[in-house]
């Protein structure tokens, strides 16, 4: 006989945008695309799905190619074509992601930021909206469709634009830290924080521009550790995990 699964956790939220970093499509350590990793994913967002969440997913594209390091590490190529062609690697993780997700009979559309009808909708916000009502998991690619524009602004005004109630950021950090927790033995990890005080302090979370966004909207940000199963669906929850970026709140470090 085997164990029945456990029972799906309450949503503390009705509609997610889930900002996944390139680092979620690849093993630890390495770049590329891993199946096994994208089955492993699926299978949490599957387990959200199912429990009525509706959710919008923010690809990033860094397991295949950074457009702002690989336009700083050669001078033959312009920034801007630097920056699209990472835009392009985040519509492939899109494709990948879309694929495992159907695999795991999960509904999906993939909608991108500069148009390419021959694997992808265009991103346009009604229909991204009308999508999500009827519990079909939507990836955004792509970016915003503009160099020079980080993934993690693009999840922000998606976030916007679609009313989400929260942006989840999956790392592989269980958290905001008060310095490089990998350089830092002593830093210590906040468990809530103002955009502000994530602003004044420098913390490399998210870029400031993102950060704005969501403190004019007021968004609440959630940043947390993907590579721990379940995370996913107890961030959802509404559970005391990561460290949450909220409008106004005195900075709580763990105990």
């Amino acid at each position: 006989m085997t164990d029945s699964p456990a029972p799906l956790l309450k949503p503390a939220y009705e509609r997610v945008l889930l900002k996944l970093s390139g680092e979620v499509f690849c093993r630890d350590g390495e770049g590329g695309i891993s199946m096994s990793e994208l089955e492993s994913i699926s299978a949490q967002i599957k387990r959200l799905v199912d429990s009525g969440v509706q959710l919008a997913i923010v690809c990033g594209g860094g397991n295949i190619l950074r457009g702002k390091q690989f336009s700083s590490s050669s001078g033959s190529i312009n920034p801007a074509t630097a920056h699209y062609m990472g835009m392009l690697a985040t519509v492939i993780n899109g494709l990948a992601l879309q694929d495992a997700l159907e695999n795991a009979g999960v509904p999906t559309r993939l909608q991108t930021a500069i148009r390419m009808e021959g694997v992808a909708e265009p991103f346009i916000r009604r229909r991204c909206v009308r999508h999500l009502e009827k519990g079909r998991v939507v990836i955004l690619a792509a970016g915003t469709g503009s160099p020079f524009v980080t993934t993690d602004t693009a999840a922000a005004l998606r976030s916007r634009e679609i009313d989400a109630d929260i942006l989840l950021k999956a790392t592989k950090v269980d958290g905001i830290y008060s310095d490089d927790p990998e350089k830092n033995p002593h830093a210590v990890r906040f468990s809530e924080i103002s955009y502000r005080d994530v602003l004044h302090k420098n913390l490399q979370v998210m870029d400031a521009q993102a950060l704005h966004h969501c403190m004019e909207h007021g968004i609440p940000i959630l940043v947390f550790n993907f590579r721990k199963t379940g995370n996913i669906e107890k961030a959802v929850a509404g559970e005391n995990i990561g460290t949450r970026v909220l409008p106004t709140v005195e900075s709580r470090t763990e105990s």
